[in-house]
């Protein structure tokens, strides 16, 4: 969906801005009834991650268990000039650079899933704005061909892939349709709800109990796989979501960021966090307000679980947020000597782990080199 980038404008820590809202206005966070639950805060621990050519960052990943792992972004970037695509996988060791050159296009990736080593892919975009899929065969990425590639109009913007095997990619196609499936070699675009004519969804999630979500500004949608149920869209002005926890119809998690009225040029965003229960939408309490929320991700019981940000006022540590049962509290990473800017996050499979990719500096002018989290 996009997706998560360098962050426009000049943001540096330095600027005596005013902090921008974090959307609309606070409401109180919702709890779980009757449910008990060791709500622990966890330490996290910056990860060796490979060089990449500077300004270079990672902008989402996935992990299938303890000993694989995707981290996919862009190196080589230098301003508005997309620089080439950068992959990296885990094989329960170490972070390891996946060579790219055989792709043959310059970009970047932005979107990637996976549970097995035969069952992962990844989204990218080249400097003419044309979707490229790839498939992992075990060792690298390779171009996979897909219904629609190259055409005027046709885009995908995220990945999903269910425990069965199958794909799910929300996207656009020049008439309107904006979830693809692939199973057994077979792929279907789906009718698109009714009521986004004009939306692109940012991505897609899936839920332990098999539905398929959409969700974007202009659309929030769920595909039980026959039909679609609509819920109101949040319509920001110049938002951008990130990220889709559907607990339940009437409970349901987005998070992104605002940059409200003027765009993005000279100030930083303001922090999204939405609270649904089917019928409308809340902002919640944010334990910051100005920055970014990228990502967020469930328990094993599908139950909300963390949150990734990026806190202006405090750039030099990760700001993740952790559901206590009750609200969503601070959870710090560990200092570091240049910004910290995490993208993305995943849970790991299996364990109570997680990983967090992201970047060293705000600016894609800059030394910028990949940042892992775990």
């Amino acid at each position: 969906m996009r997706r998560r980038r360098f962050i426009t404008g000049s943001v540096g820590a330095g600027l005596g801005l005013v902090a921008a809202t974090g959307g609309p206005a606070a409401a109180a966070a919702v709890g779980e009834t009757g449910q008990t639950r060791a709500w622990q805060a966890r330490a996290w621990q910056a990860v060796p991650a490979p060089d990449g050519t500077p300004a270079a960052q990672l902008r989402d990943v996935a992990a299938a268990g303890d000993g694989l792992a995707w981290a996919v972004g862009e190196e080589g970037r230098s301003g508005s000039t997309l620089g080439s695509p950068l992959a990296l996988v885990w094989d329960g060791t170490a972070w390891a650079r996946t060579g790219l050159t055989h792709l043959g296009f310059r970009g970047y990736l932005h979107s990637v899933a996976g549970t097995c080593a035969r069952s992962a892919w990844a989204i990218g975009t080249d400097t003419a704005g044309i979707t490229h899929l790839l498939a992992w065969d075990g060792g690298t990425w390779r171009e996979a061909d897909f219904p629609g590639r190259g055409r005027s109009g046709t885009s995908l913007t995220g990945v999903a892939v269910d425990p069965g095997g199958g794909a799910w990619f929300s996207g656009r196609t020049s008439d309107g349709r904006l979830l693809l499936h692939h199973d057994s070699g077979a792929w279907t675009w789906l009718p698109a709800p009714p009521g986004a004519p004009t939306a692109t969804p940012s991505g897609v999630q899936l839920t332990p109990r098999g539905d398929v979500w959409l969700y974007g500004v202009g659309v929030v949608a769920r595909w039980n796989g026959s039909a679609w149920t609509e819920l109101p869209a949040y319509q920001g002005l110049r938002a951008t979501l990130t990220g889709l926890l559907p607990v339940a119809d009437d409970d349901l998690w987005l998070v992104g960021y605002d940059y409200g009225v003027g765009g993005p040029v000279g100030k930083p965003p303001g922090v999204l966090l939405l609270h649904g229960d089917g019928s409308t939408w809340q902002g919640v309490t944010e334990p910051f307000r100005v920055g970014m929320l990228n990502g967020i991700v469930a328990d094993a019981e599908g139950r909300p679980d963390r949150i990734a940000g990026w806190d202006f006022w405090d750039q030099t540590r990760a700001h993740y947020l952790r559901w206590d049962g009750t609200a969503w509290v601070s959870e710090r990473g560990p200092v570091a000597t240049t910004p910290v800017v995490m993208n993305a996050l995943a849970k790991v499979p299996g364990s109570d782990g997680y990983w967090a990719v992201g970047t060293t500096s705000a600016s894609a002018s800059s030394a910028a080199l990949p940042r892992i989290e775990r």
